[in-house]
């Protein structure tokens, strides 16, 4: 068994000693002659310098600048001290001063009703006009006094009251509306709405025009000078007709349109106003004269106080009245 075991721890130590070499016996490592050793590199001769490209220069300004001696204005603004008493809100002020447009903004207007109301004019002349031809043709030939002599004429049209009725209905119309522009026009519109305006406007021409045509038959009757009293009043709603008729293109332009050409048709309907009641009154005068003697500065008197002053008393009641429903 001893011999058994010093057999085994023998074998065993020789293997030990047979798995190490020593160092002089270690096999070479042989160098690769297949590798060669890399020269120096060689440029590219076919890359061309980028000639685009550019160098940022010092800023010579900035540079000139702080050799004056003057601060910079970025470091004053961040470096000064801030007052806070003009940071305060103020919502009214902010509103202010905040600008406005340079173009006014435009403000559009419905203008359908005024359109309706035009077109229902403009119907109604020409109901009137084809309805009654002959009257149409009297009333022109009247007031230019082309052909027949006007007492013939004034008989055959007051035949037909019906015309003549429906002719002074169209002037207080349409007289109405272009007195309602009137009042636009110097802004009397602010104080209550356009179409009160207009209502009070025709109200006004009716009731003016029918005091005047009793007075006037009341004075006739009074001074027994019918027959001169029905001249005058036939001379005044003559006029008044012709001007119902003229005016309805002029309300066209004063109701579509704006700037310089509603100053022109402005300026041209007023001129037409006063030609045509200084052509009333010059009729007037005439028809008068010959049937009753009257004296020139008597008859200019007679028109101021009932031509003249009523129109005066009449602006001072609208204005009265519009004020007081402002």
């Amino acid at each position: 068994m001893k011999r058994f075991i010093l057999l085994v721890f023998l074998f065993t130590c020789s293997c030990c000693l047979q798995a190490q070499e020593p160092a002089d016996t270690v096999r070479p490592v042989l160098a690769d002659s297949l590798l060669v050793a890399d020269s120096l590199p060689v440029a590219d001769s076919s890359m061309v310098a980028d000639t685009t490209r550019f160098r940022l220069l010092n800023d010579s300004l900035l540079h000139t600048f702080r050799q004056s001696g003057k601060p910079d204005q970025f470091d004053v603004f961040f470096t000064a001290p801030i007052d806070w008493r003009f940071y305060t809100i103020r919502p009214a002020a902010a509103l202010d001063k905040i600008q406005k447009p340079f173009a006014p903004l435009r403000e559009t207007q419905d203008k359908d009703f005024l359109f309706y109301v035009l077109v229902l004019l403009f119907l109604v002349y020409a109901m009137i006009r084809n309805m009654f031809p002959k009257y149409f043709n009297d009333l022109f030939r009247l007031f230019f006094r082309t052909t027949l002599k006007q007492r013939q004429i004034r008989e055959q049209m007051m035949q037909t009251p019906l015309p003549s009725l429906l002719y002074n209905g169209l002037f207080v119309l349409s007289g109405g509306l272009y007195l309602a522009f009137i009042a636009q026009y110097f802004k009397l519109d602010k104080y209550t709405d356009f179409w009160l305006i207009y209502i009070y406007s025709c109200a006004g021409l009716s009731l003016v025009y029918l005091v005047k045509f009793v007075g006037l038959l009341f004075t006739g009757w009074l001074f027994q000078q019918q027959e001169g009293a029905r001249s005058y009043i036939f001379i005044v709603f003559i006029v008044n007709k012709m001007i119902g008729i003229l005016l309805l293109p002029f309300l066209l332009v004063l109701a579509f349109s704006g700037g310089n050409i509603y100053t022109v048709g402005l300026n041209l309907s007023a001129f037409m106003l006063g030609g045509l009641l200084l052509y009333r009154f010059i009729l007037t005068y005439g028809v008068v004269r010959n049937q009753v003697r009257v004296n020139p500065f008597h008859f200019f008197l007679y028109l101021c106080a009932f031509e003249i002053a009523p129109l005066f008393l009449i602006y001072k009641g609208l204005l009265l009245i519009f004020e007081q429903s402002a």
